[in-house]
């Protein structure tokens, strides 16, 4: 069971961003990787991540509906997936097939050499950004201190309810 803390470093949670675009929203998920992964290897170009970000999403929109997108990319070095994480002080239009428009944002870019075992994470990821209670507090935080603590909670409680279904389940076997 993959956790939101495990991906998504502190420092990469933003709250009441204002974006007027689906393009500068891809732009500043860039700058902020790229900030990080200076400290943490050689060096990821910003723009070449917003370049990958956006080829990545021509070959599909990566809204989850609900207001909720998971934009993601592969970044040509590292060994650990990264997430950025966006509450958007008002929605964008972000081409969705729901039409809904966008205001929570879960980006997670990914070593090349680690996309396979990443790629089986994405189902759980979406699964868990599409639960209607932790969207809605996500969208009522206030600090990105308070991001992060919804987001511990989220990992405990998922987790937790992910244990009693496996109890509950009946055994089966011969």
């Amino acid at each position: 069971m993959i956790k939101f803390s495990a991906l998504l470093a502190p420092e990469n949670i933003r709250q009441g961003v204002v974006c007027s675009s689906k393009k500068r929203v891809l732009e500043m998920i860039g700058h902020i990787v790229a900030q990080q992964q200076q400290t943490e290897i050689k060096s990821i170009d910003e723009i070449q991540c917003f370049e990958n970000l956006c080829s990545r999403e021509k070959l599909g929109n990566t809204s989850l509906g609900n207001g909720v997108a998971i934009p993601r990319a592969k970044l040509p070095e590292g060994n650990e997936a990264c997430a950025v994480f966006l509450q958007l002080a008002s929605p964008i239009d972000y081409d969705s097939a729901d039409k809904r428009e966008i205001d929570l944002i879960f980006a997670l870019l990914i070593p090349e050499n680690r996309c396979a075992e990443y790629t089986e994470i994405l189902p759980e990821l979406a699964e868990k950004l599409s639960d209607k209670n932790l969207c809605k507090q996500l969208r009522n935080a206030q600090s990105a201190d308070e991001i992060r603590q919804i987001f511990d909670y989220a990992d405990s409680y998922l987790q937790e309810q992910k244990q009693a279904q496996n109890e509950e389940a009946p055994l089966t076997g011969k």
